[in-house]
């Protein structure tokens, strides 16, 4: 438990069961009145953010996320399959979870998850992968263009905008944050 006054943007604080984190906390005082701390929060399950006040020097339940590393197996059904390296425990996650990083999953994957208990709040991929161009699809620009790019389809169905000298079966490195094209390999 913390005083709502120590709250800062970052903190992790779980009100009614659900857990946010604070994106932003302001104390405000108002000429005739007590003073209060105003927040945004964000819920870590469904991304909805919610503003809430708290009295100044309220008890507020500051929860600590446990950070591990998975490795991805499979696709099943609609969740995807996940080794936990330290434990060695298999671990479903939610697509929602996962959302656009799916484009970058394929097996052997390790990434981090974020946990709070048994529930997994969010993914985070490695910044930089190394990945096959299964398809490029012709880039209309005359060769002697420069910064000339075409489109480059990975192995895990993400598409990258490549220089005109990558081909199929290439490997490239891909920021998979920017989702930009790094390198040949």
């Amino acid at each position: 438990m913390v005083a709502s006054s120590q709250i800062i943007p970052g903190m992790t604080i779980s009100i009614d069961n659900k857990v946010y984190r604070i994106e932003s906390a302001v104390k405000v005082t108002v000429s005739k009145g007590v003073p209060f701390i105003k927040t945004k929060l964000k819920s870590l399950l469904t991304d909805e953010m919610v503003e809430k006040n708290f009295k100044l020097n309220q008890e507020v339940n500051e929860v600590s996320l446990v950070e591990r590393r998975l490795e991805f197996l499979y696709l099943e059904g609609k969740d995807y399959l996940f080794l936990d390296v330290g434990n060695l425990d298999q671990v479903s996650v939610s697509a929602n979870v996962i959302g656009d990083k799916v484009h970058y999953l394929k097996e052997g994957t390790e990434l981090k998850a974020m946990f709070y208990g048994d529930t997994i709040f969010s993914v985070e991929l490695p910044q930089f992968l190394e990945l096959m161009v299964v398809k490029t699809e012709s880039g209309d620009t005359p060769i002697h263009a420069t910064n000339a790019t075409k489109i480059a389809i990975l192995e895990t169905g993400a598409k990258v905008d490549v220089p005109l000298f990558i081909e199929s079966g290439d490997i490239i490195k891909v920021d998979t944050q920017t989702n930009d094209y790094v390198q040949r390999v």
